[in-house]
């Protein structure tokens, strides 16, 4: 994302000799603060895991603990619910003991990686594991889900604070941050693809071809194999990442820890952020339509195999929506600097109508439309918010200079924090609502309850959400404020941490 008027110099301050002395400082063009190409690329893949995983979540989770593993639709609904929660509140709690931390041979923020690194990879691979037993297989799910979504977000704050450590010079920031979201898109198209690609087999339906009755149907061993299969081999993508990251970035001290240390404790400048008008509506805003998208995307492939006689093209379904998305974000990003953030929203609304017309008439080429429409309005939702949260910003910083900076990661968390706790609730009740609708685990043909209810919530319940956060957001949210003299380094702190993931 580019930083509208953030290298503009003023014409009469050009010669006094007191820029002289920030020659260092970020925007500087000094060959000291350059980044190698092999570090931007190292950087870059070290994003690439916590990428793949939560592609591979978002759409087949929720298909695998239903079908596969067969749990009922209630403890589908717990397991979601709790997972996305412990990823909420370790969002606060990671960035507080990483602040704390103390720099070690390898770094400060480097050792956080390295040390999530095993954890992650044996929670995520017994994410998709089948035990044995039945009767407590809720709570394993659950249990494993929770720590994989706070391991995750362990790993994923230290990794994109890293950014700041890495070069000086705003210029080579604004590099390594393209390489980062660069690397994320791809890593967000290959969880979806490889999953999707080796599990396909586990979901065709000639395995319900000899089963006369609706009811649930043997655990394949086939299903669960391809499933141990694709989840060891996007475990496998943390060591390699992590040691690539490890051996091509070295961490540069942070020349700005002992400078400042004053300010508000966590707590209390939440509760500051909290009340300035124009963050409280953007956040509630985008709680809604946040929601709205990791609610069409997990009940995409349910409502392909479910209701509608669109499972053969699950996989590439999937592989549309997330091409679109990818391809259209530069689109976006010119349409916002173009026409500005106002107009882009009304972006978001475009799968309204499409979504809606999928429910009423679940065809091939509706589907391939809706796809390809949906990941477009996906990647406008992903983007806008971290362009007009800058702004936000701004304007507070101008409200309250008496503070001076460094809240910029209390708006940045506690937009994280809300959001991922929406889309916590958002998916719990809707999955219980399957289980109202009288959702059988593992059954090959479902009642037209369930039918009803998986139309419903892929049209009715995303575009009611979309609608009421699009409404709050232009009515609430105010006119972009004016700064004379942005700083580039607080805008950078915000952009470091975008991530394009489609979880």
């Amino acid at each position: 994302m580019a930083v509208p008027g953030a290298r503009a110099p003023a014409p009469a301050e050009a010669p006094p000799p007191q820029p002289e002395a920030h020659t260092l400082e970020p925007g500087s063009d000094s060959r000291a603060g350059r980044v190698s190409f092999c570090t931007k690329v190292c950087y870059g893949i070290g994003g690439v895991p916590n990428q793949v995983a939560s592609s591979a979540t978002a759409f087949y989770l929720q298909l695998f603990l239903l079908d596969v593993a067969q749990i009922p639709a209630a403890q589908v609904s717990l397991v979601l619910f709790g997972g996305k929660v412990s990823g909420a509140a370790a969002d606060p709690v990671a960035g507080f003991f990483i602040n704390r931390s103390r720099r070690t041979g390898s770094g400060r923020l480097m050792p956080w990686v390295l040390g999530c690194m095993p954890f992650i990879t044996v929670a995520y691979f017994f994410l998709w594991f089948l035990p044995p037993f039945t009767s407590l297989r809720g709570l394993w799910y659950t249990t494993f889900y929770c720590l994989f979504q706070a391991l995750a977000t362990f790993f994923q704050v230290p990794y994109t604070a890293l950014t700041m450590l890495l070069t000086p010079s705003s210029r080579e920031r604004d590099s390594v941050t393209a390489y980062r979201m660069t690397m994320e898109m791809a890593g967000t198209l290959m969880g979806a693809t490889v999953h999707g690609l080796i599990v396909s087999g586990a979901h065709r339906p000639h395995r319900c071809e000899d089963t006369a009755t609706p009811g649930p149907v043997s655990i394949s061993p086939d299903a669960t194999r391809l499933y141990s299969i694709a989840a060891a081999v996007v475990a496998v993508t943390y060591p390699v990442c992590s040691s690539l990251l490890c051996l091509g970035v070295k961490e540069q001290p942070d020349p700005s820890a002992p400078s400042s240390g004053q300010g508000l404790s966590f707590l209390a400048g939440l509760i500051l952020t909290a009340r300035h008008p124009p963050y409280l509506k953007l956040v509630v805003s985008f709680l809604f339509i946040s929601a709205a998208v990791q609610v069409e995307q997990s009940y995409l492939v349910l409502f392909c195999t479910h209701a509608s006689r669109l499972h053969d093209h699950v996989q590439s379904l999937v592989l549309t929506i997330l091409v679109s998305a990818v391809l259209s974000t530069p689109l976006w990003e010119w349409v916002l600097q173009r026409f500005g953030k106002r107009t882009s929203a009304f972006g978001i609304c475009l799968m309204v109508p499409f979504a809606i017309l999928l429910a009423a008439v679940p065809t091939a080429p509706v589907a391939y439309v809706v796809a390809f429409v949906s990941g477009m309005s996906i990647a406008v939702s992903l983007l806008l918010p971290w362009s007009m949260l800058p702004d936000v910003v701004d304007d507070f910083q101008l409200q309250h200079q008496q503070h001076g900076p460094g809240l910029e990661t209390i708006f940045y968390s506690s937009y994280v924090f809300f959001t991922k706790l929406s889309g916590a609730g958002a998916l719990g009740i809707s999955t219980l609502s399957l289980e109202f609708a009288g959702y059988k685990a593992g059954a090959c043909q479902q009642a037209e309850e369930v039918v009803v209810t998986l139309k419903v919530l892929i049209g009715a319940v995303p575009t009611c959400m979309i609608l009421t956060g699009l409404c709050i957001l232009m009515v609430g949210v105010g006119p972009v404020p004016k700064v004379p003299h942005q700083d580039a380094s607080r805008q950078l702190s915000l952009r470091r941490r975008t991530s394009y993931s489609l979880a």
